[in-house]
């Protein structure tokens, strides 16, 4: 029979007394994200920046050295980022609803951000916590072109539901038809609602079972 474990009371709180220090003692915002410009790198970790990324560090900001200057830590205001603008035609954005800044920073231009996301002209309902802030291509879009950038007209998505076939199996297939007899009239196509619509039939089919 197996021993019943003992509750050590004294052992669980020196185990929560270590934990509760690790997490005191583990390096904050400031200090995993400061940035040597000189060296392009970090100076806890002494890892360097990737090349391509200099020239935003020097000349674009992290989300929170944004928000740090903006009344309330920009609360309801929009911000997006420049690889966004650049790559895609829709809006993308996010709606700060929450910081949570690091306040032992010398400006307080660490933490982190909570909004609601915008990305290509989808917007989440539930708020997340906004990825990413560290990065060096943030920018915050001016109060009065927030409703210009936001404007968005959804174009409807264009749906195939025919493909051809591979050459290979496009001339099986006419060589089945011509050896049936068929007049071959058409070319042959694959129906994709069809295709879509197979694996379904049969996990209905092995969930229904046979009476015993």
């Amino acid at each position: 029979m197996a021993r019943k474990k003992l509750y050590r009371p004294i052992a669980a709180m020196a185990k929560k007394i270590r934990e509760y220090r690790e997490l005191k003692n583990r390096p904050r915002d400031s200090q995993r994200f400061a940035l040597d410009y000189e060296t392009m790198r970090r100076p806890l970790t002494q890892k360097r920046l990737p090349v391509r990324a200099w020239a935003d560090a020097r000349s674009e900001n992290r989300l929170l050295a944004l928000l740090c200057r903006l009344p309330r830590f920009g609360l309801g205001r929009t911000v997006t980022r420049k690889s966004w603008l650049w790559a895609h035609d829709e809006p993308c954005y996010w709606v700060i609803a929450k910081v949570k800044a690091d306040y032992t920073a010398e400006n307080m231009d660490h933490g982190r951000a909570w909004g609601y996301l915008t990305f290509r002209g989808k917007t989440e309902e539930e708020m997340r916590e906004i990825d990413k802030v560290m990065y060096h291509d943030w920018r915050v879009v001016p109060k009065h072109e927030e409703e210009a950038f936001k404007k968005f007209t959804p174009v409807p998505e264009e749906t195939i539901r025919y493909l051809p076939y591979p050459p290979l199996l496009r001339a099986m297939i006419l060589a089945q038809w011509q050896k049936e007899g068929k007049p071959i009239t058409e070319e042959p196509m694959i129906d994709l609602e069809k295709v879509m619509a197979s694996p379904l039939r049969r996990a209905k089919k092995k969930g229904v079972g046979t009476p015993v």
